[in-house]
């Protein structure tokens, strides 16, 4: 499958510290799928996302089937059709083959376990901060790390995945297929889910990093801190190697005061929000501004606009990649509101 805009390194071609990282991922996620490749141009990036994705995703306390659904969920709420498709297949890995069905459409409401029902319902939320169930979380300050962590690290991805992939990763987007498709395709990964994967071992691709206040989330399962920490310190670079300080600043002030809502089609709330940035960073601001909010608005002159100004497919990937994080710790902050209170 294509990645839109950027070139990619392939398992074939891959060398060096690229290599062992996706050696790794095909190991314990099943395949070097195309939401971990598209990082690949910036190796330091593609590891930070693949340990904060194996720490809280593929290991630990939660069930792996209630991991997928908020996955599945988030990624509904996200409008990423991709994502959707690719959770609601692992899924039918797990043998969840009605909740798949269900949140395939985005619908909670007729899955039949209160627990997993409740996650669902809670996932779909996870935009609205002042929603009564986002308030009151249907799962333990135990449970925090992961079940956080997996929202946080899918409000991530989805992002990423809207702009550089396409609609599905099945070979078929004809509905009366993809039910067939997605159990085959649950078959194949369901094998890597049964096999047994150790803590940390994503850890050592990259330096240890000290947790930034803003992932205090985290610190009740070390793996996952870890993970998350690595992968914000790599993000924050980024951003201060390929984007203007006012373009961040005005980036994360918008971020700052966002609670979640879509803007709907028109764009002209981000022409609003970068109208004090100097003229030749007004396409740049516009485009990571887009990206962390409303990736569904951004279109192929936007990112030429861009690469006018930045021709490297480094400075793109790690513009947008630090545009989307951004929002998605905003997000993970008032997910854990209710427990920081409790503390």
């Amino acid at each position: 499958m294509a990645i839109n805009y950027i070139n990619s390194i392939s398992p074939a071609a891959a060398d060096g510290l690229v290599a062992e990282i996706y050696s790794q991922i095909g190991r314990d996620f099943g395949a070097v799928v195309e939401p971990f490749s598209l990082h690949s141009s910036l190796p330091t990036l593609l590891a930070g996302v693949w340990a904060a994705c194996r720490e809280t995703e593929l290991i630990g306390i939660v069930p792996r089937n209630i991991k997928e659904i908020i996955a599945s969920a988030v990624s509904h709420t996200n409008q990423c059709p991709y994502c959707v498709d690719a959770h609601t297949m692992m899924l039918n890995a797990i043998g969840e083959h009605k909740v798949a069905g269900f949140l395939s459409f985005g619908d909670a409401s007729e899955i039949a376990d209160p627990k997993l029902k409740a996650i669902a319902e809670w996932a779909l939320s996870t935009r609205s901060p002042q929603s009564d169930i986002v308030l009151s979380p249907p799962f333990s300050s135990k449970e925090v790390p992961e079940i956080i962590g997996v929202a946080v690290l899918f409000h991530y991805i989805n992002k990423m995945v809207s702009l550089f992939l396409s609609e599905t990763p099945l070979p078929s987007n004809r509905g009366w297929l993809k039910g067939t498709l997605k159990r085959m395709a649950g078959w194949y990964f369901s094998f890597s889910m049964k096999r047994s994967k150790s803590y940390g071992d994503s850890l050592k691709f990259l330096p240890e990093s000290e947790l930034p206040l803003d992932l205090i989330w985290t610190q009740d399962s070390p793996y996952v801190a870890k993970g998350f920490a690595q992968f914000s310190i790599v993000i924050d670079e980024l951003g201060e190697t390929f984007l203007a300080d006012s373009i961040r600043h005005c980036v994360q002030n918008y971020i700052d005061a966002w609670n979640g809502e879509h803007p709907g089609m028109s764009t002209q709330w981000s022409d609003q929000a970068v109208r004090d940035l100097d003229d030749e960073f007004k396409a740049a601001g516009r485009l990571v501004l887009m990206s962390a909010i409303a990736p569904y608005q951004v279109d192929e002159q936007l990112i030429l606009r861009f690469r006018d100004i930045y021709p490297e497919d480094g400075a793109l990937l790690g513009a947008l990649a630090w545009g989307s994080f951004m929002a998605a710790k905003r997000i993970g902050a008032w997910l854990y509101a209710p427990f920081s209170t409790t503390r």
